[in-house]
């Protein structure tokens, strides 16, 4: 690894790993929040639902802000605004700082993550981008499993406090690498001015600027429309899983689909759109997306059905509990680094078909479960999603990174992001109204209707799977046809 890509690869995958942790760790801290703060339980979910709501409406145009200005320099803007929104709420004095705050570590989150993709698809070669991305996701897996135990301990012995202030030294020590890397880069990329400009930008380590200046040529009539659609669908959906909350999250919802047909108007006729249309219009792309979108979904909703299954029919204590998923997380941290050899031996369409049909099967195996289930039958079902999403995450988003052209590599990286930030509150509020039908036996789930409904949600990253590329060998084959040579010509042998 060059010296110019270790620095890109480390702020990537540290970046990616304290998002997942802040998320894990948070959970963990809530009761401690709301105790030391005397808040009401509605105010402690905004601490979740403001962050949630402000990044998966800004991940787009983020995006698209670190196309146009350079990934690196964005995600120093984020990672640095990150650690500073953590140090405030660690001191915040109420609950309403904590969430302003929240929301502004949000908006900073919605820099950092589009460009932990972006700086990878900008530093190394298309066909060399599997390794990264599988590297980036053990760590999220790693920083996924670790978040409870840390969390736990730190609440145990320092407050909740302690939990924001665990992410300020890593973002800050990238915010800062990303800087100091960013500018050494340029100096050494830096080119003669007769060099034709072509070939100073494919040297360069950002990609090629598009065309237009100014507030303009990043679309915010767009940017603004993606917003409030995308927003509004969190909300609707973070909504509709509270208790009671169903019909009024179905009401946001349809106004999400409201500003979601204004957007589509609007881009069909802007000049330069948010969404590019090259982009939009590249079926491994969009089946990409389509498999994280069913994938999330499914692996979440799972999660959350099985975590009331744990805890509140087998009696069982959060540090338990967490024992007998682990196997999912192990299987992340393991099974990252294998699919890349997997993809390039059997292409992305045959390794994300596998992991599609891994994933159904492990939520299909915990539909089975009844009141008495033991630890091995919870571990292996814990191991098959674990299995499953690793492949069909790794897969996938190398698909959308590699597939999207360099100039937009942001905006794909903010689409990865999207759907992998509604696609768990999607599935997590189909559990939560399927619970709700079953009131006596849906917390069991043989009993229950959540968990197969969950199991045809992870089937259908099947067929979004089959739209993706095949393997090297396949398009060779498709390319050149027939071996036989033409009728009237000699075979040509090559010594």
């Amino acid at each position: 690894m060059t010296a110019r890509r270790a620095p890109v690869l480390a702020c990537s995958v540290v970046g990616a790993a304290v998002v997942a942790l802040d998320g894990t760790v948070l959970t963990v801290a809530q009761p401690a929040l709301q105790r030391d703060l005397h808040a009401g339980i509605d105010q402690v979910q905004w601490t979740s639902t403001g962050y949630l709501v402000a990044v998966a409406s800004l991940l787009v145009f983020a995006g698209r802000i670190g196309d146009r200005y350079g990934h690196r320099r964005v995600f120093a803007i984020g990672a640095l605004g990150f650690a500073a929104a953590s140090t405030g709420i660690a001191l915040a004095p109420g609950i309403g700082a904590v969430i302003a705050l929240r929301v502004l570590q949000g908006v900073c989150g919605a820099l950092l993550q589009p460009a932990t993709l972006g700086m990878l698809r900008t530093a190394f070669p298309p066909d060399r981008l599997g390794t990264p991305i599988a590297v980036r996701t053990a760590a999220i897996g790693l920083a996924a499993a670790a978040g409870p135990l840390v969390g736990g301990a730190l609440v145990s012995a320092y407050g909740w406090r302690a939990v924001f202030l665990l992410g300020v030294p890593p973002t800050l020590a990238i915010g800062l690498l990303a800087i100091v890397t960013g500018e050494r880069s340029s100096q050494r990329t830096a080119r003669p001015t007769t060099e034709p400009a072509a070939r100073r930008a494919a040297h360069s380590a950002v990609a090629p600027l598009p065309s237009g200046s100014g507030l303009a040529a990043l679309d915010p009539v767009g940017a603004l429309l993606l917003a409030v659609a995308l927003g509004l669908l969190v909300h609707g959906l973070v909504g509709a899983a509270r208790p009671g909350g169903a019909a009024a999250g179905v009401l946001v919802c349809a106004g999400a689909a409201v500003a979601g047909l204004a957007l589509a108007r609007h881009e069909r006729r802007a000049a330069r759109p948010l969404l590019p249309p090259e982009l939009l219009r590249s079926v491994p792309v969009v089946a990409g997306l389509a498999v994280l979108l069913a994938a999330s979904a499914a692996l979440f909703g799972s999660l959350f059905v099985a975590t009331y299954f744990l805890q509140d029919v087998q009696g069982l204590d959060p540090l338990d509990c967490a024992l007998r998923v682990l196997p999912l997380a192990v299987l992340m941290v393991l099974g990252a680094p294998l699919c890349p050899p997997l993809q390039r031996r059997f292409g992305p369409r045959r390794t994300a078909t596998a992991g599609a049909a891994l994933l159904t099967l492990g939520v299909l195996l915990l539909a089975r479960l009844d009141a008495t289930a033991g630890a091995v039958s919870v571990g292996a079902a814990a191991a098959l999603l674990g299995a499953g999403f690793v492949v069909l995450m790794v897969t996938a988003t190398s698909v959308v990174v590699h597939r999207a052209p360099e100039a937009h590599a942001g905006v794909a990286g903010g689409l990865q992001q999207t759907a992998m930030n509604i696609g768990p509150a999607l599935g997590v509020a189909v559990a939560t109204l399927l619970l709700a039908l079953v009131p006596r036996g849906g917390f069991v789930p043989v009993e229950g209707a959540a968990l197969p409904a969950l199991a045809v949600i992870a089937a259908l990253a099947l067929p979004a799977a089959l739209a993706l590329p095949g393997s090297d060998a396949d398009r060779r084959r498709t390319r050149r046809g027939p071996t036989s040579p033409r009728s009237g010509r000699r075979a040509c042998v090559r010594s």
